[in-house]
């Protein structure tokens, strides 16, 4: 079934017309509520690197943290400028990127990646392309802390326009990566409950 979000590199209306429009309802005002309550119990430190920031809710909340030096990578010039409109609560920068271009980002220089929204709005074909680029982005035994769509709803509300399978994240992310925990029934957003996992993950040592 189509999406009603047109999915990154689409060939659809880009992420700017969107934002321009003001067409963004995956824009909550907040923190994802599971990356709230996770930061509660537990850190994620260093150099982090989020994709598909938009206007920086999640990199705020990960950059509350002292020790956390947060990069949030959009392709979209007015997310990013609205996310350095927005006080600094700590060790954050945004940066004007699209994720899978080679001069986005320094690789091999995170300690973390922290995924929301942007996994689920590239089209599946570019996912294989998505594991290699976070891979490439941490360091040997870097974690990756991800908060996937598995039933994206498309009974006529916005929503992420692509789900995954349990199978296919183990295949896309088992050759580099160690499941370290996973959990489902997290909290969320009104509309997404029951279709979403947190999963962290740790980059595997080079052989």
């Amino acid at each position: 079934m189509e999406s009603p979000l047109d999915p990154a590199g689409s060939g659809g209306p880009d992420w700017e017309a969107r934002y321009q429009a003001g067409d963004t309802p995956w824009e909550k005002g907040c923190a994802h509520p599971a990356l709230v309550e996770w930061l509660r119990e537990n850190r994620l430190t260093g150099r982090i690197l989020v994709p598909g920031c938009g206007t920086g809710h999640d990199v705020r909340a990960l950059a509350a943290d002292p020790d956390a030096l947060v990069t949030g990578l959009d392709l979209a010039p007015s997310a990013i400028a609205r996310a350095e409109s927005i006080p600094v609560v700590g060790g954050e920068s945004y940066r004007l990127a699209d994720f899978f271009s080679e001069s986005a980002f320094e690789h091999g220089a995170f300690d973390a990646v922290f995924e929301h929204t942007c996994f689920c709005a590239i089209p599946p074909a570019l996912r294989p392309a998505y594991a290699r680029t976070v891979s490439s982005a941490l360091k040997p035994g870097g974690l990756f802390l991800a908060i996937f769509y598995r039933n994206p709803s498309h009974d006529g509300e916005d929503g992420p326009p692509f789900g995954c399978s349990m199978e296919e994240l183990g295949d896309l992310f088992g050759g580099d990566f160690q499941l370290i925990r996973e959990t489902v029934g997290i909290p969320t957003f009104d509309g997404r409950e029951d279709r979403e996992i947190i999963r962290l993950m740790r980059k595997l040592p080079l052989a």
